[in-house]
C-alpha cells in the first residue's frame, strides 16, 4: 500500500505550499467556516464567459421567458447538487474521488475516477484556449499586434497563472479566489452597464416559443454547464470544514456562491442575444471577444484581463482537483508534482488547439459531452450513498482494500454501466461533422423519432443516467451500507 495514501500521514506542512495530498486532512487543520465555500463557487462562475449560455439557450429555438425559466430552474438545482456531494467532504474530510470509494471500493473506484480525471482535464483545458482565444481578439479590436507571438506569450501566462496557483495548492487558491470575487464582480457589473443601451426588448419578446423538448435539451445543457461539469470535485472544497458543521449550511453555500452569479449573467446573456442574433455565430468559437465586440475602446484592457482571470481562476479550480483525482487512481507522487503535472498536460493541449490545430474544437467538446453520461450517473450512485449514510465514514478503510468497502462494489460498477449504455443511447452528437467518429451515440431514439425527431436534442440521457443512477444505487445498496456501518 502506498505510505501517502494511508491516513496515518496526516500532516501536510504548514507553509506556501500545500502539501496535503489525498490522506485524511487533520482535525486541528479543518478550520474553515461554511460561508468560505462562496468564495470559490462564486469566482469561478462569475466569468462573463456565463452570458455565452444565453446563446447556447436560445439555439435550442426557445423563448425568452422559456430561457429565463431554464435558468431559474437547471443552475441553482445543479449547483444544489454539488452541495449535496459536498456534505461527504465534510464528513470524511478528503478528496471526492477518494470518498467515492465507498459507494465502488477501493480499487472500482478507479473507473469513475478516470472518467472524472478526463473531464476535468478537458474542461479546463477548454477553458484556457478560450482565455488565449480571447486576448487575439481583444488585441485585434485595440489594432495592437494579435498574431502568434501575442498567442505565445498568452498562452504562456495563462498556463503559468493556474499551474503556479494549482501546485500552491488550496489555502492560496481560497485567498485567490476571494480576491478575484471583487475584481470581476465589479468589471461585470460594469460591463452590464455600458452594454445595457443594446437590449430591445420588442425584439427579446418576439421570440418564439420552443416545444417542450427544446426546453427539457436547454434546461439539460446548462446543468451540464454549470453545476454538474463541477460536481465531481465538489467534496475537494469541503473537506476542511468541522465536522460538527452543518449540512445544510454546506449544501447553501455551495449553491448560493455557484449559483447566484451564472443565473444574473445568464439571463443578462439571452437578452443580449436575443436582441442582436448576430452575437450568436461568435459566441460559439470565441464568446468572450465577441461579447468585447460591443463594448466601447477605453474599456477592452480591463475587461479583457477580468474575463481572462476569471477563466484562469475556473481552470485553477479543475487542475488543484484533477490533480487529487490523479492521485487517487495510485500515482504515488507529492500533491503538487502531481498539479503540475495536469497543469503540464493543460499546457500542452492549449499549444495544440491554438497553434496546430484545424478543426479541433468541436471533437474535442463532442469527447467531453460524450463523457458527462458516465458522470451524471456517477453523481447520482454517490448523493445516494452519501443521503443513505447515517454514520461518518471509516477513514481507515478509504485506503484498505481489505476494509469494510471492499475492493470493488460491483454493484455500484454494474450500475454505473448500466446507466451510462442507456443515457448514450438517448444523446446525439451535437458536433456531427466535426466529430463523426461520435455518431454512434443515440441508438435508443428510435422510438422517439430517432436522431432527426423532437426528442433527439433533449439530451435525455443525461437526466435518465443522473435519475437511473440515484435511484438503483438507494433501492439496491441500501443493505450494504447498512452492513458497512454495522462493521
Amino acid at each position: 500500500m502506498s505510505t501517502q495514501a494511508t491516513p496515518e500521514n496526516l500532516s501536510s506542512s504548514p507553509g506556501f505550499i500545500e502539501h496535503q495530498g489525498i490522506e485524511i486532512v487533520a482535525e486541528s487543520e479543518r478550520t474553515a467556516k461554511p460561508s468560505d465555500l462562496f468564495w470559490p463557487w462564486f469566482a469561478a462562475n462569475i466569468s462573463v464567459f456565463g452570458m455565452g449560455y444565453g446563446s447556447y439557450i436560445l439555439g435550442f429555438g426557445v423563448s425568452f421567458w422559456q430561457a429565463t425559466l431554464v435558468t431559474l430552474i437547471g443552475i441553482p438545482i445543479s449547483f444544489f447538487l454539488c452541495g449535496l456531494i459536498a456534505i461527504a467532504g465534510k464528513r470524511g474530510s478528503a478528496p471526492t474521488m477518494v470518498l467515492s470509494r465507498a459507494a465502488f471500493g477501493v480499487h472500482g473506484q478507479k473507473v469513475p475516477g478516470i472518467v472524472s480525471w478526463l473531464t476535468s482535464i478537458g474542461w479546463e483545458t477548454f477553458l484556457s484556449i478560450m482565455a488565449v482565444l480571447a486576448t487575439a481578439t481583444v488585441f485585434s479590436r485595440l489594432g495592437l499586434p494579435s498574431g502568434t507571438p501575442v498567442l505565445v506569450a498568452a498562452t504562456v501566462a495563462v498556463a503559468a497563472l493556474i499551474v503556479v496557483a494549482s501546485v500552491l495548492g488550496y489555502h492560496t487558491i481560497m485567498k485567490l479566489q476571494s480576491v478575484l470575487t471583487w475584481i470581476t464582480g465589479a468589471i461585470t457589473i460594469l460591463y452590464v452597464l455600458l452594454t445595457f443601451s443594446h437590449i430591445d426588448v420588442d425584439a427579446v419578446l418576439a421570440v418564439p416559443n420552443g416545444t417542450p423538448q427544446q426546453v427539457i435539451g436547454a434546461l439539460v445543457m446548462v446543468m451540464t454547464g454549470f453545476g454538474l461539469g463541477w460536481i465531481n470535485i465538489a467534496a475537494d472544497w469541503s473537506r476542511y470544514q468541522k465536522r460538527e458543521t452543518s449540512d445544510g449550511a454546506i449544501i447553501w453555500w455551495n449553491t448560493f456562491g455557484g449559483a447566484i452569479a451564472p443565473v444574473l449573467l445568464v439571463f443578462f446573456g439571452v437578452l443580449l442575444v436575443a436582441s442582436d442574433p448576430s452575437l450568436s455565430g461568435g459566441i460559439v468559437n470565441d464568446p468572450i471577444g465577441t461579447l468585447a465586440s460591443i463594448l466601447p475602446i477605453w474599456v477592452l484592457i480591463p475587461f479583457w484581463l477580468t474575463a481572462v482571470l476569471a477563466l484562469v481562476s475556473g481552470a485553477v479550480l479543475g487542475i488543484y482537483s484533477s490533480g487529487l483525482t490523479l492521485l487517487s487512481l495510485g500515482i504515488d507522487i507529492p500533491r503538487p508534482a502531481a498539479a503540475a503535472i495536469d497543469g503540464v498536460i493543460l499546457t500542452a493541449g492549449t499549444i495544440y488547439v491554438v497553434f496546430f490545430a484545424h478543426d479541433f474544437l468541436g471533437p474535442f467538446q463532442s469527447f467531453l459531452i460524450t463523457l458527462g453520461v458516465p458522470l451524471a450517473a456517477w453523481a447520482g450512485i454517490l448523493i445516494a450513498d452519501i443521503l443513505t449514510r447515517r454514520v461518518d465514514y471509516d477513514e481507515q478503510a478509504l485506503f484498505d482494500a481489505q476494509g469494510r468497502y471492499g475492493s470493488v462494489d460491483w454493484i455500484s460498477i454494474a450500475t454505473l454501466i448500466v446507466c451510462s449504455v442507456l443515457g448514450w443511447g438517448l444523446v446525439v452528437n451535437g458536433f456531427a461533422e466535426a466529430a463523426a467518429w461520435n455518431n454512434w451515440q443515440g441508438y435508443l431514439l428510435g422510438p422517439l423519432g430517432g436522431r432527426e425527431g423532437k426528442w433527439a436534442d433533449a439530451n435525455l440521457g443525461v437526466l435518465l443516467a443522473l435519475v437511473l443512477g440515484f435511484v438503483l444505487t438507494f433501492v439496491l445498496r441500501r443493505g450494504t451500507i447498512r452492513r458497512q456501518e454495522w462493521a
